[in-house]
Order: structure tokens, then sequence, then C-alpha cells
């Protein structure tokens, strides 16, 4: 094969999009992020305000409105608002994970071949981290999507100059659409690859002369006319509001400082590499010599300068989250998909001891990580939920013959058969765990079962729903905006305040307080039912009683 053709790519998208299609609508809203996403893009919808994003009652300034656009356009097209369906908001996560599979095997064909490409869009695919960020209604993976073009565009000139060959004009709006593309989903974030790369390739190289290709004079006025109009409309009805808080709290504020109990020291990301790019972690190690004996190719010295600096700004700053590092992914798949094409069945291991000592260990982890992942399901299922499912008993019994072959023939020097069985091991894992493990967890499903309770019993189109107890966002997706994140005592007062039309949602440690309450309000409470389970955001068990108003 010389070359990928359009049949190709077609393949490699249906392929990414079959695997990545399992669990879109079985799985509920994942706390915390993701229903915070959804229950702002139906606002939208329901209020037909697309510019002040909202969560309930109060602004939602933290990032511009693209993403929320992207999920409410989702929505609107499928005609599930009322519904609630969750798989229509995932709608933009999984196109935006689609076409990162695709836009990475075709600059790997570019740069080192065809096989090189394909190689590396599997390691991207099926890598434990790209798998969770490309199954939420997240803005992760349109956000990776918009770093890749971006990418490309660098890349198409970067090539021409080496080449000494003219740049055409799509190579420039292509590079500077996306970046304002990115600050529409996210900010300023996407300017750190977005110039983090050429500003990188021109210190290392000493000569910048292929960015004039891109049409600098112009392209940054392309890409503010994307972000300004939104910029100055949120300015206007916010008061300046939305800036002070997206980029002062909320950007700046998580260079400075750990927010929301993520802040960790530098390395992190590092450290957590060997799970968030399994199966792809052992051999991406394996490659470093690989990498570092070819730095001064320009293929390499590309990618390198794509990676490095957007993965030391953040492990620089003090706020850390796996998926922070996920826009270096298809560059370091890139990089290891070339290395074990170089070498795919005589892999040369390093020379010296302690460097086969330290790749040993890390196999190791690599080994037991994977084993783990083989058998979560069905350990899952019997200590959450006190069952066996033999379906779930596919994931282990396929899975972990396919890693035994992939650490036999890694031993063997046999690269490129263990890279093909690992991924094949690491597909099995995905998709078994979402379609026959992940559904049948009804213990931590606890919103699902709430929001479903609420319905049986939902006195009014319009009912006020009080949660003392439970303050997940995803709550107040399912059961609807006019729930109440409030106290025990709160709750009491909400249903003397609504004794026609207010429910309130109660544990049993909470009881005492709102019961009291109720009594001093001259009220008592009717019990409709309770949901029992586990809050895994927290880790506490919860036992939920659905209480209405009721004379003593």
């Amino acid at each position: 094969m010389t070359r990928l053709t359009l049949r190709h790519y077609v393949l490699l998208a249906l392929c990414a999009f079959l695997i990545f299609l399992p669990g879109r609508a079985t799985l509920p809203p994942l706390d915390r992020d993701e229903p915070r996403y959804m229950e702002a893009s139906a606002q939208m919808l329901r209020s037909g305000n697309f510019i002040d994003v909202r969560f309930q009652d109060q602004p939602r300034y933290l990032q511009p409105a693209g993403i929320y656009w992207l999920e409410a356009a989702s929505v609107a097209a499928t005609g599930t608002l009322r519904q609630k369906a969750v798989w229509a908001y995932r709608i933009p996560s999984l196109l935006a994970v689609t076409g990162s599979v695709v836009l990475t095997a075709w600059i790997g064909a570019t740069l080192f071949g065809p096989a090189s490409g394909l190689l590396a869009a599997g390691l991207l695919a099926v890598s434990v981290l790209m798998t969770a960020e490309g199954r939420m209604a997240t803005i992760d993976t349109t956000l990776l999507l918009v770093v890749l073009l971006a990418e490309t565009g660098l890349l198409r000139a970067y090539l021409d100059r080496e080449r000494d060959r003219p740049t055409p004009l799509s190579a420039a709006l292509l590079y500077w659409t996306a970046l304002g593309v990115g600050l529409m989903l996210k900010g300023p974030v996407v300017l750190i690859p977005g110039f983090g790369t050429p500003l990188a390739l021109a210190l290392v190289e000493r000569r910048a002369d292929w960015w004039r290709r891109l049409r600098p004079a112009w392209g940054w006025a392309l890409m503010l006319a994307i972000v300004l109009p939104w910029c100055i409309a949120i300015g206007v009805l916010s008061h300046g509001d939305f800036f002070s808080r997206a980029v002062g709290t909320n950007f700046l504020g998580k260079v400075a400082s750990g927010q929301q109990a993520h802040g960790l020291p530098p390395g992190y990301h590092l450290a957590v590499f060997a799970v968030a790019f399994w199966p792809g972690s052992i051999f991406a190690a394996m490659a470093l010599p690989f990498v570092w004996t070819r730095r001064r190719l320009p293929s390499v010295r590309f990618l390198l300068c794509w990676i490095v600096p957007h993965w030391l700004v953040f492990e620089a700053i003090a706020t850390k989250l796996p998926h922070y590092v996920l826009p270096t992914y298809p560059a370091i798949a890139l990089l290891t998909a070339a290395a074990i094409m170089t070498m795919p069945h005589r892999w040369s291991w390093p020379a010296s001891r302690w460097g086969r000592g330290v790749l040993a260990a890390y196999g190791t982890i690599w080994f037991v990580l994977g084993v783990a992942l083989c058998l979560a399901g069905p350990v899952l299922l019997w200590r959450l939920e006190h069952a066996t499912e033999p379906a779930a008993l596919i994931v282990p019994a396929g899975a972990l013959p396919l890693l035994g072959v992939a650490l036999w023939l890694l031993l063997r020097g046999d690269a490129l058969r263990a890279a093909m069985s690992a991924i094949a091991a690491a597909v099995i894992i995905h998709v078994g765990l979402f379609l026959t493990v992940i559904p049948k967890l009804q213990t931590i499903w606890l919103s699902p079962r709430l929001a479903a309770l609420v319905d049986d019993y939902r006195p009014c189109p319009d009912t006020v729903v009080a949660s003392p107890s439970f303050s997940e966002p995803s709550l107040v997706f399912l059961v609807g905006q006019n729930t109440a994140l409030v106290g025990p005592v709160g709750a009491a007062d909400l249903l003397r305040d609504n004794r026609a039309c207010g429910l309130a949602l109660v544990d049993r440690r909470d009881e005492p307080a709102f019961r009291a309450r109720l009594r001093q309000n001259g009220l008592d409470a009717v019990e409709f039912g309770r949901v029992a389970g586990l809050n895994y955001s927290t880790g506490k068990r919860l036992d939920i009683g659905l209480f209405a108003p009721s004379s003593p």
C-alpha cells in the first residue's frame, strides 16, 4: 500500500464510529461536568438565549458558548429536548473523536507512510483517555479535533518549506479558522498548541521564515472575526463579568492554584500516562530511543514541538486533570507508530542494563493495568451489584489471551504484532464494558433512578423538587431546571411554599432535620418511595426517600 485513499479513510472513520458508539445512549450523564454542559445547552434551547450560558439561574462563565451551540444544535436537529436523551448531546463528541482518528491517520501517512498513519490512528482510538472523553458531552474531543486541524495547517506550511514549494491559501485559512473556532470553544487554551508549536520550532531551528506562508498579516483578523461578535455581545450582556470570571478566575486561577481539589505537583501527567494512553503507553516508552536519535528529522522535530510546549505548560500549572494533555496524544501516537514501523519484527532493546530494567518495570505496570482492565467488569458487577453477568465474562475471556499474546510478542521483539494484539484487546475491553457492564451498575446510577421515582409521583408539570442530600448536576438535568439544591431546612421551607407542587429527595441522615423543620412549619411528610446507592463522586452511600408535604 503506497498511500491511503478515500476508501481507506472512510473505512477508518466507520471503524472509529462503531468503536465509540457503544454506551452513548445507555451511559447516564456523568457527574459532574457533563450534565452541566447538557443542562446549559438545554436551557439555551428552552430560553432562546444563545449568548448568556446558564446552569439553572447561575451564569456559567467558564468558556465561550461554542460547545453549547454544538450540543444545542444536535438536540434541536434530533428533536429530543423533551425526552432528555443523553445521546443527542454526545453527537458532537462522537463526530469529533471520529474526525480526530481520521486526521491522525492522514498526518501519519503524510509524515511516515500509510501503515504508520493507520497504526497511530488505532493507538489513539483505543487509548483509555480517548475512550472516556470520546463518549462524554464535554468539550475535550471537539477541542482535540480543532487542535488537529490547526496542526494540519501548520504541518502543510512546514513541509512546503522543506520541499521548497508554495503553500496554498487553504492551509492558512485552515490554521486561522481552527484557532478562531478553538477560541469559541475554550478560549485562550487553543493558543497553547496553536502558537506553541511554531514558537518551539522557531526556537529550535532559529528560523521562522515558513511562518509567512500562513499569511499572519491578515490571519489573526480572521481568527478574531470568528470569536469577537460573541465576545462583544457577552461583554455587554454580562457587564464584563464573563471576562473576569472566565479569564481571571477560571483560566488564570487554574495556573496559580489547584481548583476544585485538582491541585497536583508537576509530573502528574507523566505518572498517569501509563493508564491514560494504555495500551499504547508501553510502546510509547519503547519508542523514546527512536525519537531521540531522529530528533533532528523535520517530521520528528515537528511532532516534538507539538508535544513538549503543551505538556510542559500543563505540568507547570497548579490545576491538573488527565484530559488537559489530550491534544498531545495524536503526536505521541504518531511517533510511537513510526518507531514500531521502523523495526516491526526485530525490535532493538536498550543496550544499557538500567534502560532495560526501567523498561521492564514499566512493562510490568502496563501488563498489570491491562489485566485489571480485563477483569474490571465482572469485579465491579460483583462488588456493586452482587451479581454475575455471563455476557460480561466475554471481556476477560476475549481480552486476556490477546493481552498475553501481546506480552509474549513484546518479549520476542515483534513490536508490530504485539501492538496489533494489544489494540484488539483494548477494543474488546472498551466495547465490552460499555455494552455489558456499565448499564448494569445500577448502584452508582442514582440520578436516573431518582428521576424515575420523581416522574412516577410528579404532581404538576412544573413540580419543584428540593434535593438536600444529593446535589449532583446529573439530577438537575434529568429531573428538571426546577430542582433546588438546598439544605434539609431549605427543603422543608420549599415544601411549605409549594404544598401542591413540591417534592423533596432526602437521605435518612438528613431526615431528622428535615422533619423537625416541617413540624415547625405546621406540616408533616408522606413518603412515596426510596432509592439506595453509592454517590461515586463523593464515595458516600445514600438512602434517599421522596417526600411530599401533608397535614399533620
